[in-house]
């Protein structure tokens, strides 16, 4: 579509959806910004979009009234996508997408997509530095992380590489998927935004849907969900896993991480040379390794790049060690299951701060990963009742003593007030951040600077 005098939405002013509005205007489209937020709520988003002489704004309750008229529709990631409003605009003959929607249509260079549940983040970085070292020519990391690409796509040349950490809602709309997907895990998660667990698993097969038959997916064979997805992939496939050392793929063999092809068995590092903590980390880096071989890289690079990263923030994060306790930010925990894989990473005992935004989510396994780990819980946010009902079930000798907190920062306090030398004081939460912080990444660094003002 040329943009030139279309008349276009921007449903939600998030990061994605400011990247659409500055590539827009240079397109000489008219533009429509709509959030359900006032111009003071948006803070810095507003002041940004205000500059633009091609920008109106329908902000405030009743902005989805004001969906109706445009060429097209630019859906921000978070928002509902089956949502009445914008269902009517798409009968009315209105384009609906979504930036990354229309960065690969639009993209020359071949792109390297990642998607799943947990993990997509550090698995993405890895791909991202490791390819940096072994391509030659420019590598541009974006999607869920990164600078919004399209304001770049009509720079990015065909030789060049793009890597893209793809979450759930971006995935949704698209009609054309990443020449090299990843398929790291598949668990429940916002379920507060999707209709159900289906339309999940839906818009995450996306990253291989629209592949052609050369094309690539890299899946997670020890994971239930993902491998019989992979089962529909119209494209080649090939399996990563730590379970099972048969077969083609990435693999935990003996303790290496190594690559199998016809070629035989390529060791890469021992497991135990990674920086970065818990098994769930050892599948991140299997999964990068299965991705970059698509490519060509040399096991010695990936080697380099593998034993020296130590990880992205908010992500098993070590903040500070005051007087022998450990206080650790994992706030990247938005999902029972990120909570799961923390504990079982920790080696000290734990006072865990969890709890948030009610993302519709089951907390029954929290408990016994709990059991024998977690000296105090203190909890916090809309789900601190839930998380504490599931804490109730096991026998009282192995509950955790429980503290509700009404603040991150009461938490912290407390927490540091009970914590013994040897202690760790984890933040991860297994919930969502939007309940008291605007996200995961606002929540981390307030605990982070929470945790330095214990000096």
């Amino acid at each position: 579509m040329e943009w030139g005098g279309k008349r276009v939405a921007l449903l939600g002013l998030g990061r994605s959806n400011r990247g659409v509005a500055r590539y827009l205007s240079r397109q000489g489209a008219h533009l429509v910004a709509l959030d359900a937020k006032s111009s003071g709520q948006l803070g810095d988003a507003y002041r940004e979009l205000r500059t633009f002489s091609c920008v109106e704004f329908r902000l405030g309750p009743d902005y989805l009234d004001h969906l109706r008229g445009f060429d097209a529709i630019f859906v921000s990631p978070g928002v509902k996508k089956h949502i009445p409003q914008l269902l009517r605009a798409e009968a009315d003959g209105a384009l609906v997408t979504t930036e990354i929607a229309h960065f690969l249509m639009r993209c020359a260079a071949p792109v390297m997509g990642i998607t799943g549940s947990s993990g997509k983040t550090t698995t993405t970085t890895l791909v991202a530095q490791i390819m940096e070292k072994a391509w030659g020519r420019p590598v541009h990391l974006g999607g869920n992380i990164g600078t919004v690409l399209i304001e770049r796509v009509e720079d990015i040349r065909a030789d060049e590489l793009v890597v893209l950490e793809l979450s759930s809602f971006q995935l949704q709309m698209v009609r054309k998927s990443p020449h090299w997907g990843a398929l790291i895990n598949v668990r429940p998660n916002h379920l507060d935004i999707h209709r159900d667990y289906r339309e999940y698993q839906e818009a995450k097969a996306n990253i291989f849907r629209f592949q052609e038959p050369q094309d690539y997916l890299v899946f997670n064979e020890d994971d239930e969900v993902s491998r019989r997805l992979a089962q529909q992939a119209p494209g080649r496939t090939l399996p990563f896993g730590r379970l099972s050392s048969k077969g083609k793929g990435a693999r935990l063999i003996n303790g290496q991480l190594a690559y199998v092809n016809g070629g035989g068995v390529n060791r890469v590092l021992a497991a135990g040379d990674l920086k970065l903590k818990g098994l769930h980390n050892v599948e991140n880096a299997l999964a990068a390794i299965a991705l970059v071989s698509l490519a060509g890289v040399d096991t010695d690079t990936m080697a380099e790049v593998l034993a020296t990263f130590r990880g992205v923030e908010h992500r098993l994060e070590e903040v500070a060690n005051h007087g022998g306790v450990l206080f650790v930010n994992d706030s990247i925990a938005t999902t029972p299951d990120r909570t799961l894989a923390a504990l079982a990473a920790m080696t000290s005992p734990v006072l865990l701060i969890a709890g948030g935004y009610d993302k519709h989510l089951s907390f029954r396994q929290l408990p016994a990963a709990m059991r024998g780990k977690v000296r105090v819980l203190l909890t916090l946010g809309t789900t601190a009742p839930r998380i504490e009902e599931e804490v109730r079930r096991l026998a009282t000798n192995e509950q955790p003593h429980v503290i509700r907190c009404q603040s991150l920062s009461q938490a912290v306090m407390r927490a540091s007030q009970l914590a013994q030398p040897g202690d760790t004081v984890l933040l991860s939460p297994a919930c969502a951040s939007f309940d008291m912080f605007g996200d995961y990444e606002e929540r981390g660094h307030c605990f982070k600077q929470l945790v330095q003002s214990l000096v």
